[in-house]
């Protein structure tokens, strides 16, 4: 066998090491990637002083920016959630569209308010808007909520700073700015077709009604209008980062050195654009809300709390990513792969897939695909931003009975384990493969 061939082999059984770790043993995922990535380094010829050496490189190289960026995030995003920014968004929304058009109000909703918010949490906040109009309309809650759940889902995986784009981004080393752009340019037409397009169709087949038990009557008038704070208030905060990171990408693209290219580079680093977020979100809103400086720190704190194993998950897929690099398995594999026509796109999004479907678990997804593909990256043309999307495409793709969302989905608008795979591994499937398909036509532009 060629050496190629041993290193492809051993990233094989090194990967399957990892899903068995997580799917059979149920090792936590942290734990499992410092496993792997020792295994791998000890099975490539690697000293040992070496491979502790990578692992803390890894860590150290991957946290220093994840862990900050992450952590403001979630400050930002948990203010957002406890002044009702979310619902604020979605009634604006619904009002300006009206009732017959709520289902692409419900999906602009959920890819703005995912931004910032997490997943799940977006999802829980705003549910009960969907209630409100499959109630007053008598058609099926899937025709609200598959928009809604497709607005969270591509912007939780494809625009930063939600933890998933930022961990790839920073793993093959792509520029956060860029993937923004990119993560939007891609996923507008896979929230459109995954949501209102499909969520019109699966709704006229699938009637789904709120479950007896979720049946909360009164949910959405409990909170009056003007204890939520304004539009215009809430989609300025939310674009305050987004607009002042694309402001330095634009800015190293097109400036001369010097002056205002300076000073547009330092305002819009992740690190300022997102502290000042928070910032104003502690101010505007914790004023808004009557939070003293206490209860807004105790807010910020809760934040905080949910983000230690994400943040701990994403320093050991930089551990794995280093442990490639420094036993040189990556460098062997990337001269090989250059030798064949298979795009890194395609690649990125195989790999993240094939995880997905294993593990269930979008993060364990895309941190192995991030690892695996970085050190590729060198001997091939392409953009990282569009590997990115594409890994986030591949972890989005095919999400079945092994991860959480789809039993989330199932749960809360009440139908059996068939619709929810007629429903949302459906929907997650289109924003996949949509995001594949606009990565590789970005590709040929860029």
């Amino acid at each position: 066998m060629s050496n190629a061939g041993m290193m492809a082999l051993l990233l094989v059984v090194s990967v399957g090491l990892l899903l068995f770790l997580v799917m059979k043993v149920k090792l936590h995922a942290f734990v499992s990637l410092l496993v792997v990535s020792i295994f791998m380094g000890l099975i490539s010829g690697m000293d040992v002083s070496t491979i502790m050496g990578s692992i803390q490189n890894g860590m150290g190289g991957t946290l220093g920016f994840i862990a900050t960026v992450v952590g403001l995030g979630a400050m930002f995003g948990k203010m957002l959630e406890i002044s009702g920014g979310a619902e604020r968004l979605a009634r604006t929304f619904i009002n300006a569209f009206g009732v017959d058009k709520s289902p692409w109000a419900m999906v602009i909703s959920g890819f703005l308010v995912s931004i910032p918010v997490f997943f799940d949490v977006g999802f829980i906040i705003l549910v009960p808007l969907v209630y409100a109009l499959a109630k007053e309309t008598k058609k099926s809650t899937l025709i609200y909520g598959i928009p809604l759940l497709a607005g969270l889902a591509v912007t939780h995986a494809f625009v930063p700073p939600t933890p998933g784009p930022i961990l790839v981004a920073n793993l093959v080393g792509a520029d956060l700015g860029k993937v923004i752009l990119i993560g939007i340019v891609a996923g507008i037409p896979a929230a459109i077709l995954a949501g209102p397009v499909f969520g019109n169709y699966i709704g006229t087949k699938i009637k789904a009604d709120v479950p007896d038990y979720m049946d909360i009557d009164n949910t959405v008038i409990e909170v009056k209008d003007s204890d939520l704070p304004g539009f215009g208030t809430i989609f300025a905060l939310i674009m305050v980062p987004i607009v002042l990171i694309l402001l330095n990408t634009v800015a190293s693209a097109f400036l001369p050195e010097g002056g205002m290219r300076t000073f547009l580079n330092f305002v819009g680093h992740p690190f300022f654009a997102l502290t000042l977020a928070c910032i104003l979100s502690f101010y505007i809103l914790g004023k808004f809300k009557g939070l003293s400086a206490q209860q807004v720190q105790d807010v910020a704190s809760a934040a905080l709390t949910s983000t230690g194993m994400i943040i701990l998950v994403t320093g050991a897929g930089g551990v794995f990513k280093q442990v490639l690099v420094d036993s040189g398995i990556g460098k062997t594999l990337a001269e090989a792969l250059s030798q064949y026509s298979m795009s890194p796109i395609i690649l990125a999004f195989l790999i993240a897939l094939v995880v997905r479907v294993a593990a269930g678990s979008a993060t364990v997804a895309m941190t192995t695909a991030g690892a695996i593909i970085a050190p590729l990256l060198v001997n091939f043309n392409v953009e990282p931003a569009l590997i990115v999307v594409a890994i986030a495409s591949g972890s989005t793709a095919l999400s079945h009975v092994n991860d959480s969302g789809f039993w989330l989905v199932n749960r809360y608008f009440g139908i059996n384990e068939k619709d929810t795979l007629k429903s949302w591994t459906v929907m997650e499937t289109i924003i996949g493969v949509t995001g594949l398909c606009m990565a590789l036509i970005l590709n040929i532009f860029l």
